[in-house]
């Protein structure tokens, strides 16, 4: 873990409250965490965030909820009873922030709707992330990440032309989302220093991918170009690939620098298209990308990898390869950069997570705790609260915590 102390985090003032569940707002809290905020994670009594069983489990819990959830605590409480909505309007009344990835109309049903809320704490800032957005004829379709990946426009360009279209391999969707969501609260932080008001914050998932697909739009707009998938290469950008290598590993190069490029012929041996004035710019390239290809992959095929990496590395061209978890953990400069960072879970056990991001010269973030048991900071939640212990004895017996 780092060392740096809570009392230098930016957002060190701030009281989080999330609702939700999952990826997209858990995200943005974490990232809000990391920096200091006092994120109070509210979860169902019993089962908790639905996270804590995804993907690998050790001794019951995900390892992934070690990631998502840390620097947070955990509140047990059960949202669809009247006395766990008034424990929700409480913490919320206190709140700088909220965080919310329900289906719309969720939190109205439960009294817990941005009207309400803001009206007992004109302050506080409501982040609601959702499939489609607040408003809108699609507002009440079920959505998660991958539906939104395919309405923004990236599943349909992930793959190879004339197959069935492939997905990224994590939860990008929601991911961006999370970001969106960071972004407006802190947006909205800093409107607030001016009017003392908060405000709510509408993010859609297909939105936040939408935003992402550069100049998807314009082109079929100005001259009915749909962009199609281009497998490993990166269409209208030359060269830029995916090439094979002599020990059937495979290389990335991006050679689509002007100057780039010149270089990149040269060291392979074809001076000649270095020289073609045809090549000199990305435009005239692209109308021959196979030609360029197919000599670079000439002479990728005749060379290990690593063979490759070092030349190229040698005359400044921009290359690499498809990363595994295994070369991450062992990458020199992902640990030169604190980016793999150990922390130690709830049975002792070190456990290696990604580090934190972005990084900040004055007051860098920090991890100070892994994920929560369910329901571990409940009472001193409540307690923080002026909640009783009689009354905490008759909402647990009840089921409510």
């Amino acid at each position: 873990m780092t060392s740096t102390s809570s009392r230098n985090l930016p957002l060190k003032d701030l009281k989080v409250l999330e609702l939700g569940q999952l990826i997209a707002g858990p995200f943005s809290t974490k990232l809000l965490g990391e920096f200091g905020a006092d994120v109070i994670k509210i979860e169902p009594p019993g089962t908790g965030d639905p996270l804590r069983k995804w993907r690998i489990l050790e001794e019951g819990t995900s390892l992934w909820w070690h990631v998502q959830s840390r620097n947070k605590r955990s509140v047990s409480l059960d949202l669809r009873t009247p006395e766990g909505q008034e424990l929700v309007r409480k913490l919320a009344s206190e709140a700088d922030i909220l965080v919310e990835n329900f289906r719309p109309g969720t939190l109205e049903e439960w009294g817990l709707g941005w009207d309400v809320l803001s009206e007992a704490n004109p302050g506080l800032i409501m982040a609601r992330i959702s499939g489609y957005g607040q408003t809108g004829p699609y507002r009440d379709k079920p959505g998660f990440g991958v539906i939104g990946e395919a309405m923004g426009g990236l599943r349909y360009l992930t793959g190879y032309p004339d197959q069935p279209s492939v997905r990224v391999g994590v939860s990008i969707g929601d991911s961006l989302s999370a970001l969106y969501a960071v972004i407006g609260i802190l947006l909205a932080l800093q409107e607030r220093q001016r009017s003392g008001l908060g405000q709510m914050i509408d993010v859609a998932l297909y939105e936040s991918v939408f935003a992402m697909m550069e100049s998807l739009l314009p082109e079929y707009d100005a001259q009915q170009v749909i962009r199609e998938p281009g497998g490993s290469a990166l269409p209208g950008i030359t060269p830029s690939n995916a090439y094979r290598c002599q020990d059937g590993d495979y290389v990335l190069i991006a050679g689509n620098g002007d100057s780039i490029f010149k270089r990149l012929m040269q060291v392979i041996g074809r001076s000649d298209l270095a020289e073609d004035e045809r090549f000199a710019h990305n435009d005239g390239r692209t109308q021959h990308a196979q030609l360029i290809d197919d000599a670079i992959e000439a002479w990728t095929l005749e060379r290990p990898r690593q063979e490759i990496l070092d030349t190229l590395d040698g005359v400044r061209v921009p290359v690499g390869f498809p990363y595994t978890a295994a070369d991450i953990a062992k990458d020199v400069h992902f640990m030169a950069r604190e980016m793999i960072q150990t922390i130690a879970r709830p049975n002792g056990k070190p456990l290696k997570v990604p580090g934190v991001l972005p990084k900040l010269s004055a007051t860098p973030g920090r991890i100070g705790s892994a994920g929560p048991a369910l329901g571990q900071h409940t009472d001193e939640v409540l307690d923080e609260l002026g909640i009783d212990q009689a009354t905490r004895d008759k909402l647990r017996q009840a089921g409510i915590i």
